[in-house]
């Protein structure tokens, strides 16, 4: 009987846990998008802004630790994109611009940290591309880790949450810097996510809708 007990609470965990990862989705699509996108054969995937914060700041927080992370899962989430869509190039109408040489070349014009103050057209000039497909994701953390790890000990793996966020995918068109297209959803983190999870997700979510796919 408490074994029976124990499998349920374990199954209703996991199935709560999932509908919360699934969080709430929006999409939009403009009325150029169906025209536009045939124009378009190469695509750039930008480095995505990314914001961490804390429901409750940690007492050993570092502000500039906190930007060297935010920086290194900007370019993390850019290259799972990346691996993502190369894995499946044979779904999609176009190609995209490995986000290396994007790099390379937003360096070079000096504006890898200021992309914010450049239209989507004109760094589509400088990277050579016909479309732009960027993007936000904000993660505020509501548990520590060690918390998380007791917690996905206690439940079999299912209770490990660590914070909530948002994700925004957008797409502009590269002569006018119009936006296209733009997929928002909500999701949880937890400390079995990866950047590679939380795209492979999000693509999963967004392949019936993403403005390539054949």
């Amino acid at each position: 009987m408490k074994k029976t007990i124990l499998m349920l609470l374990v199954v209703g965990a996991s199935i709560s846990a999932k509908a919360q990862f699934e969080g709430s989705k929006q999409i939009f699509e403009s009325p150029k998008l169906k025209t536009e996108k045939g124009n378009h054969k190469l695509v750039a995937i930008l480095p995505f802004a990314t914001k961490i914060s804390y429901k409750k700041q940690p007492r050993n927080f570092n502000a500039e630790a906190n930007r060297d992370q935010e920086k290194t899962m900007s370019k993390s989430i850019q290259s799972s994109m990346y691996t993502f869509l190369l894995r499946k190039a044979s779904d999609y109408t176009v190609e995209f611009q490995d986000p290396d040489k994007t790099n390379i070349l937003l360096k070079k014009a000096g504006i890898q940290d200021k992309l914010d103050e450049v239209t989507k057209d004109e760094v589509a000039k400088i990277l050579g591309v016909d479309a732009i497909l960027g993007g936000n994701f904000e993660t505020e953390q509501t548990k520590s880790e060690a918390g998380a790890i007791a917690s996905a000990v206690l439940f079999g793996g299912f209770g490990g949450k660590t914070g909530t966020g948002t994700l925004t995918l957008t797409l502009n068109n590269g002569t006018t810097g119009d936006l296209l297209w733009r997929f928002f959803k909500t999701m949880n983190d937890s400390i079995t996510s990866s950047t590679d999870d939380l795209v492979e997700h999000m693509m999963r979510k967004v392949s019936r809708n993403f403005p390539y796919a054949k």
